[in-house]
């Protein structure tokens, strides 16, 4: 039996890749406080935590407390974070500190804490949700694209760190998810859902395979030739 950890509990994410790996073991799902608390089918145990993503300063103790009541951490999924409000950060200095604070902050310290535990231990596996909104940033959503690129690079240095030590660090980079967090928004090239975002991360971590995981693989050759489009034309990219 294993212990499944989701950070961000109530994400449609979240939940897909809970129930993908719920069958017989404890699957945790660490959520904001209040709201609704879930059910998984086929879990052997759900275990719900109250969880603030920005309270960088309780994260360790949220760990600890996890892995007290629940055992070891084997599988850790980080799955909150924010879009956050592009035109206002546009002027307001406090929203993009928000923006950045959850999307990289909170996620590069919560990896950490994550890493240092099962590194302890010589396995785990741990999955950072970064973004193609990182790979080459757009004028349409940089501050939401700054924070994934500062998280891709962050993970990807961490592991090559791990590299090693029996830790297996997964990047998913997905593309435009078609869910509540894009609600009203017109869906981009090789969108994909969130059954089909956990299909593949799921998959990733019973197979193996490269950290950078690409949801879809399609996109993986067209960010490819990002770098190369002159600003002239990156500038008008949507988001």
């Amino acid at each position: 039996m294993s212990v499944v950890a989701v950070f961000g509990g109530r994400s449609e994410i979240g939940l897909e890749i809970a129930t993908r790996l719920a069958a017989g073991n404890t699957v945790v799902l660490a959520s904001r406080p209040g709201g609704e608390r879930p059910e998984l089918s086929g879990a052997e145990r759900v275990l719900h935590v109250d969880f603030e993503a920005d309270e960088v300063n309780a994260h360790a103790e949220t760990v600890e407390r996890i892995e007290a009541e629940a055992g070891p951490i084997d599988i850790a999924v980080l799955t909150f974070g924010i879009l956050g409000d592009q035109a206002l950060a546009e002027s307001d200095n406090a929203e993009v500190v928000r923006i950045l604070h959850t999307d990289f902050v909170a996620q590069a310290s919560l990896l950490t804490v994550l890493a240092a535990s099962m590194r302890a231990r010589g396995a785990g596996t741990l999955v950072a949700f970064s973004s193609v909104a990182g790979q080459r940033v757009r004028r349409a959503n940089y501050v939401y694209g700054s924070a994934k690129a500062g998280l891709d690079g962050f993970a990807s240095g961490m592991a090559d760190a791990l590299h090693g030590s029996g830790v297996d660090l997964v990047i998913a980079r997905p593309g435009f998810v078609i869910g509540r967090m894009t609600q009203g928004m017109e869906p981009a090239p090789f969108s994909s859902t969130p059954a089909q975002v956990a299909d593949a991360v799921v998959k990733r971590i019973r197979d193996g395979g490269p950290v950078e995981l690409w949801i879809p693989w399609q996109l993986r050759a067209m960010f490819s030739v990002a770098p190369f489009l002159p600003r002239a034309i990156w500038r008008r990219m949507p988001r």
